[in-house]
């Protein structure tokens, strides 16, 4: 049968499962394509109406942001447990210095990238 060491991550794996699942059929009965109503389709913020156009348009700029936000976020979830780990690693030998600094000059190179191209300047 399961061995007791992979108990934790089976019940993990089920629950996401179960999670995800969970919050796709509440969407498909909760969300906008369950029923058309007047007030389901109409924009509502704050309590009060939305006045002029539901949906504008956002400058590529908040993109970008969202994408510089989404890569350093990355690399804070790479490198924390790494951190955790460092010394485990180095107890048993084991070269990790060299892949994670790759791994940071790989992100450093893309900043460099992204300051010169000037995508952090909000207006030009």
């Amino acid at each position: 049968m399961i061995s007791a060491d992979y108990l934790p991550f089976l019940i993990q794996a089920l629950l996401a499962a179960g999670i995800t699942a969970l919050v796709i059929i509440a969407s498909q009965f909760f969300g906008q394509r369950a029923r058309h109503t007047k007030i389901k389709d109409s924009a509502y913020e704050c309590g009060v109406p939305a006045e002029g156009l539901i949906h504008t348009r956002f400058s590529v700029k908040f993109f970008l942001t969202a994408l510089l936000f989404m890569l350093f976020d990355l690399e804070i979830v790479i490198l924390v447990p790494w951190t955790f780990i460092y010394r485990e690693f180095l107890a048993n030998h084991i070269a990790i210095l060299g892949p994670i600094m790759f791994f940071i000059g790989v992100l450093v190179l893309g900043l460099v990238y992204e300051i010169k191209k000037g995508a952090l300047e909000w207006e030009k």
